[in-house]
């Protein structure tokens, strides 16, 4: 895993060779955070990053500024690897929650400026789950909400849809908060 810019830019960490996640490429990451700090901004935000997998998403917001970061992740594997970045790094702006999304979706309180989702793509409740975080209290009033997905997906009648990106196989969704 590379973290591409930033305080942690050029960085690289060895991923496990058992680990189940699909990384978002390097390519897509990069224009989708090139077009985040652009329209966005990056630094000081809350950002929630749900699926995190690898944490190479997080490590991203981290790297550029971000004032917190919470990673939540399932598998045993990638939280490992997400933790034993952050022992490396000293970093302390990332929160790792090792646990089921739809359940800290549901249970959520705190509120995020951006909302980063990456399920995988052949997760069984994959379509419903941008409209689970647009009605949960993890969004407020001008929250960005940026859902992963592969080509099969369109969301653009979910309400707050503004923006469909693609980069080679990789397609993002954004969602403004109203």
């Amino acid at each position: 895993m590379r973290i591409i810019r930033g305080k942690y830019g050029r960085r690289r960490f060895d991923v496990p060779k058992n680990i189940t996640a699909r990384p978002t490429t390097d390519f897509a990451r990069e224009n989708l955070f090139n077009i985040l700090e652009l329209q966005e901004g990056i630094e000081d935000k809350r950002v929630c990053d749900l699926f995190a997998g690898t944490g190479a998403i997080s490590w991203e917001f981290v790297s550029r500024g971000a004032a917190l970061v919470t990673a939540v992740e399932q598998a045993a594997v990638q939280s490992a690897f997400i933790r034993s970045v952050k022992e490396k790094l000293g970093d302390t702006t990332l929160k790792l929650i090792k646990g089921d999304v739809f359940k800290f979706i549901e249970k959520a309180h705190d509120s995020y400026d951006i909302v980063f989702a990456d399920p995988p793509y052949n997760h069984p409740r994959f379509a419903e789950i941008p409209e689970l975080i647009l009605n949960s209290e993890l969004v407020k009033e001008g929250s960005l909400v940026v859902v992963e997905h592969s080509k099969t997906y369109t969301f653009n009648e979910l309400p707050g849809f503004i923006r469909h990106l693609v980069y080679g196989s990789v397609n993002f969704s954004l969602f403004r908060v109203k």
